[in-house]
């Protein structure tokens, strides 16, 4: 398995900077995702580490082995794209053995490796159709047995799911990341959608205007975002600013404009606030409790504007008196509560201090 290092990597194109001097370390057997809102760099990123763009500044290391020199070939990192691009005049079986033939592999060995990759991609039934016959998940599947075939040092993978609709979506991530453990492959994985990066990464880096904001886990990253654009680019929260008013036992307490915030989640590296530090603070909707809870971070609301999900319910719920009320976003799983539209009604919500995220400013 191969390891990707990065080093002091920048990429501009003319006066434009896509990459600011980025140090990202991928280990052996990852599938790690480059995350991040459209021009952020990401997909810059990812071809400079294929070997199709060159950076104007820095390295690339595939385990302790420079590559920043290298064409795509002796780098041995297979690209997956969005289109697939399948060759619509072959099968699937010729599809997949196509790079073995550029490659010049022993015609026993390429039958060898095309079956294997076909079962690891389950398409035994479909090997002598053509793409049109295919639906878009098993093109998708084609794509991937075509890059595994070769025995990629790296696989890449920029927007694979981007074509298909909800349902294969949600099919294909589950496939994407049982075939790249099985193969044992390191796979860099770029994407704009926070929910496939949640569900199937190992670690994930969120990349905002050719910078990296944050390097983590999927939990981490979502659960305690180091600052506002992480918070705020990672699913739905509410943001409050605020002032530190003191803190004790490990707690910090803000004020904000809906009252006293108690909170047991300082900034990440941070020791302490001093009181008078401003602030801001996240809330995610699905952490606030509606309804009987605790006895800290209580506040009284009006429910309104209730959507309807089935499985959830979205509430708009405003604490305090109207014309300087804080509204918030408020998601109740398994519903019981719902507000009509011609109806405000009272409730009280909660929240855990340790889902209050304070974030420096």
């Amino acid at each position: 398995m191969t390891s990707v290092r990065i080093e002091s990597v920048s990429k501009k194109f003319g006066e434009t900077v896509a990459l600011d001097a980025v140090d990202l370390t991928i280990e052996a057997g990852e599938l790690f995702f480059l995350l991040g809102p459209s021009g952020c760099g990401k997909s810059t990123l990812l071809r400079i580490i294929a070997g199709l763009l060159e950076p104007t500044a820095g390295r690339i290391f595939f385990n302790d082995r420079d590559v920043t020199g290298q064409g795509t070939e002796k780098r041995n990192a297979v690209m997956c794209f969005q289109s697939y691009a399948l060759w619509p005049h072959m099968t699937v079986e010729e599809n997949i053995r196509f790079g073995l033939e550029v490659r010049k592999i022993p015609k026993l060995e390429q039958a060898t490796r095309v079956a294997e990759a076909i079962r690891q991609v389950q398409l035994e039934a479909l090997a002598r159709r053509k793409p049109n016959q295919l639906s878009g998940g098993q093109q998708q599947r084609v794509a991937l047995a075509r890059a595994l075939v070769v025995h990629p040092d790296c696989l890449l993978l920029d927007e694979p799911l981007s074509n298909l609709d909800a349902k294969l979506r949600l099919d294909m991530r589950a496939e994407i990341r049982r075939i790249c453990r099985a193969a044992g492959l390191t796979a860099i994985y770029v994407t704009h959608d926070q929910k496939e990066a949640l569900s199937i990464a190992d670690r994930m880096a969120v990349l905002n205007k050719g910078r990296i904001e944050q390097i983590g886990r999927p939990q981490d990253l979502y659960l305690r975002p180091g600052n506002l654009f992480v918070a705020s680019f990672m699913g739905e929260t509410n943001l409050l600013t605020g002032k530190v008013v003191g803190g004790a036992d490990g707690m910090v307490e803000v004020e904000t404009s809906m009252g006293r915030l108690r909170s047991s989640t300082a900034p990440a590296g941070q020791g302490g606030l001093a009181a008078g530090s401003e602030v801001t603070v996240s809330v995610r909707p699905e952490t606030i409790r509606l309804g009987d809870g605790g006895s800290v971070n209580r506040f009284e609301g009006m429910v309104h504007d209730t959507l309807y999900l089935g499985e959830v319910a979205q509430h708009r719920v405003s604490i305090g008196a109207d014309g300087r009320a804080t509204e918030l976003k408020v998601f109740e799983l398994n519903p019981k509560f719902v507000a009509r539209d011609e109806a405000r009604e009272r409730a009280s919500i909660s929240i855990d201090p340790a889902d209050v995220v304070v974030l420096q400013r």
